[in-house]
């Protein structure tokens, strides 16, 4: 088992389910993690803590009363802000084959039959967690390339340095495209150092410069 994260770079996982006795086995499964797990007893307190927070990953009790785990997704995916969190349907072994092509119609990225093994569960889990803690290392590293650049505006001053903004860009485009698809975090460190690298050609000063 690795280390737990830091408090500070824990990521959140959201789980939904309207029986009690549920969510306390799932926050017992997912407590080797070492996230922030967050219960919602329905869809409706699930959608009001998703605009509240971002979420990692959601794992979402298909059979619930009211609004149930298919129309919960649904309205995850209808909202900008929650459109891409992924989500994990779970249900009873003894339902309709139907539902998980109804489940990945929807957007949802796996679908699991309670009970859920344990080791498999955390396993699936800890992909999305992956990819969520890279794309924020993505975006804080995003975030220090514009203000280098904005820092130095003489930067791009010339044709060379305007090539080489480009070509941070079309990278920067092409990492956040690959974890879109799943490639979770190969080579991420590689594609940083460089865009880092890239941004420091751009603005330091010329050799001999004062």
């Amino acid at each position: 088992m690795t280390d737990p994260p830091p408090p500070d770079d824990r990521s959140s996982i959201l789980i939904v389910d309207d029986m009690e006795e549920s969510l306390v086995a799932l926050e017992a499964v997912l407590g080797p993690l070492g996230q922030r797990v967050v219960s919602a007893r329905s869809g409706e307190e699930a959608l009001k803590a998703m605009l509240r927070e971002p979420f990692a990953v959601v794992l979402l009790d298909v059979l619930m009363p009211g609004m149930d785990g298919f129309e919960t997704a649904e309205n995850i995916k209808r909202l900008d802000q929650t459109k891409d969190v992924p989500i994990i349907l779970l249900t009873g072994a003894d339902v309709d084959s139907d539902y998980a092509y109804r489940g990945y119609a929807l957007g949802a990225s796996d679908f699991l039959a309670k009970p859920v093994d344990p080791w498999m569960l955390r396993t699936k889990v800890n992909v999305f967690l992956e990819l969520h803690r890279v794309n924020r290392q993505l975006a804080r590293q995003a975030e220090q390339l514009r203000r280098l650049l904005i820092a130095d505006k003489t930067a791009v001053a010339d044709e060379s340095a305007a090539e080489g903004l480009a070509d941070i860009t079309v990278r920067l485009v092409r990492i956040e495209s690959l974890l879109r698809e799943g490639e979770h975090t190969a080579g991420l460190a590689d594609h940083i150092a460089e865009l880092e690298r890239l941004v420091r050609s751009l603005t330091l000063p010329p050799s001999g410069a004062t």
